[in-house]
């Protein structure tokens, strides 16, 4: 394993460690499953877990969420969606 510094010294601009965070991530659930398991519960885990808060934070859901609600709430122009199958309402 090679240091920041180590690589920036041989011209490495940017270092990006994929595997090892999937290898921390993997490691977490384990600790978390065997917890459900043992325990019947996530309770335990709940203080190591991302705050939804956070997650909605580091996704920038709410951009996303515009973004989405852009493509997909949308009506096809001759469509009539009262109709549609799987409507239950009246219109």
């Amino acid at each position: 394993m090679f240091t920041r510094e180590q690589l920036a010294g041989v011209g490495v601009a940017l270092v990006i460690y994929p595997v090892t965070l999937l290898r921390t991530a993997l490691g977490a659930m384990e600790r978390v499953l065997s917890a459900i398991r043992t325990e019947g519960t996530q309770q335990g885990a709940v203080g190591e877990m991302l705050t939804r808060a956070r997650l909605y934070e580091l996704v920038d859901y709410e951009g996303y969420n515009g973004f989405d609600s852009g493509v997909f709430n949308f009506q096809v122009p001759g469509l009539d969606t009262a109709s549609s199958p799987g409507r239950t309402d009246a219109g």
